[in-house]
């Protein structure tokens, strides 16, 4: 598999990550006759939403930086000269 092939299937997967975590996040914690969770219980509940919230953030940061390193590469590649030429602009 062509490496720009996987990198677009690891953005995709990261896309789909992110919802999965809003969904976490967006779930209640008390739901129902579960009013008399202990302070312990609401504490660990409240910390997984965060954790879900920042991980979301930090995927999602992630994948729109490799999306545009990768939109950036694919532009390069289709662009007008030759290797040594497109290398230069690389390294340049």
């Amino acid at each position: 598999m062509e490496l720009n092939e996987t990198k677009r299937k690891i953005i995709s997967a990261g896309r789909k990550a992110v919802m999965h975590l809003i969904e976490v996040a967006e779930e209640r914690i008390i739901s129902g006759g579960e009013e008399d969770l202990s302070a312990d219980k609401l504490k660990n509940a409240a910390a997984t939403k965060k954790l879900a919230i920042f991980d979301a953030f930090e995927i999602l940061d992630r994948v729109e930086a490799e999306e545009e390193l990768l939109n950036k590469t694919d532009k390069d590649e289709t662009g007008k000269g030759g290797f040594a030429e497109r290398r230069a602009k690389r390294h340049g």
